[in-house]
């Protein structure tokens, strides 16, 4: 797998990100992906799914968002919201390069928002022909509500009113740690060493109104329109994202789509666990619909036309 850095702007900043391709000459069928959750494109936990995808033939663009790691931008800003707009803005990139495939350009997103942006991107953006989905949130509200006790989320909800109350009075607003303040980690985040390689390079202070933000984030929602080609990946009894959100977001697509279920094992556990299984069915499924075809058959459910999606021939 050869690995160049490779740079571009959204919205005046500099996005930093590396151009994973095998050894052969383009033009490539392409896999775009932003980090998770307070993640950055050098971790190690990616590497492998790109080395499988590159030993594929796919090239790999992987990237920080602004405000991490090696892009530029505020880093007290954490926003989902800008961080679809960097995703887009990769997606323009990478048709800007002569050595990619035009119509094979997919979106793999694992952990979190991670998941949730690859979902987001895939319905707001017709460009992207298929999406892997991997642990994703489809609710924020409902994920940081679930970290906390009833009496921890009022105080929560309370907390963000006195912020946006703060920020109208005063034009500023309180920062906060958001792995400990804005999610909170789980027993088994603290005891992992699965992101120790990035843990010290995020954000430690960001503005608590990324919180609020995280209130509307909704992929769930995003998917009821959405007719991409689906993979969601989830972890069944997940504390960290529930499987029910994936879920979720498997059960209001409507294009061709499929769930897979990771059981006996947790979050974290999973990457390792099921590394074996789980992979060859993410690049088995870029596979089959990052095609790029000449030609493009349009089906519908005999029953329902409005249950329509297009297939690659």
């Amino acid at each position: 797998m050869r690995t160049v850095p490779v740079s571009w702007y959204c919205e005046g900043d500099v996005l930093d990100g590396l151009w994973r391709t095998p050894g052969t000459p383009g033009p490539y069928r392409v896999v775009v992906q932003g980090p998770g959750w307070l993640g950055l494109k050098d971790a190690k936990l990616y590497v492998r799914y790109h080395e499988a995808l590159v030993e594929a033939g796919f090239a790999v663009l992987v990237f920080d968002y602004r405000g991490f790691g090696g892009s530029g931008g505020d880093p007290e800003l954490l926003s989902p919201r800008r961080q679809l707009e960097d995703l887009q803005s990769a997606v323009t990139y990478l048709l800007s390069r002569d050595d990619v495939v035009r119509d094979g350009i997919g979106v793999f997103g694992s952990g979190g928002t991670g998941g949730g942006n690859a979902v987001l991107l895939a319905a707001t953006d017709p460009r992207v022909r298929a999406v892997v989905s991997q642990l994703p949130v489809a609710d924020g509200a409902d994920w940081l509500h679930r970290m906390r006790s009833e009496y921890e989320w009022l105080d929560f909800l309370a907390a963000l009113e006195a912020d946006r109350r703060d920020q109208v009075r005063t034009g500023v607003g309180r920062l906060v740690d958001p792995r400990e303040e804005i999610m909170v980690p789980t027993a088994e985040r603290r005891a992992s060493k699965m992101k120790a390689d990035v843990d010290g390079r995020t954000p430690t202070k960001v503005r608590l109104s990324a919180a609020a933000e995280i209130l509307g984030y909704r992929p769930a929602e995003a998917a009821a329109g959405l007719r991409t080609p689906l993979l969601v990946i989830a972890v069944e009894n997940d504390a960290t994202t529930p499987a029910d959100h994936a879920e979720r977001i498997y059960e209001a697509a409507r294009g061709p789509k499929a769930l897979l279920i990771q059981r006996h094992t947790s979050h974290y556990a999973a990457y390792d666990r099921y590394w074996e299984q789980v992979t060859p069915r993410i690049v088995a499924w870029f596979e089959t619909h990052l095609r790029g075809a000449d030609l493009v058959l349009r089906t519908s459910h005999p029953t329902d036309p409005e249950e329509s999606f297009e297939v690659q021939a």
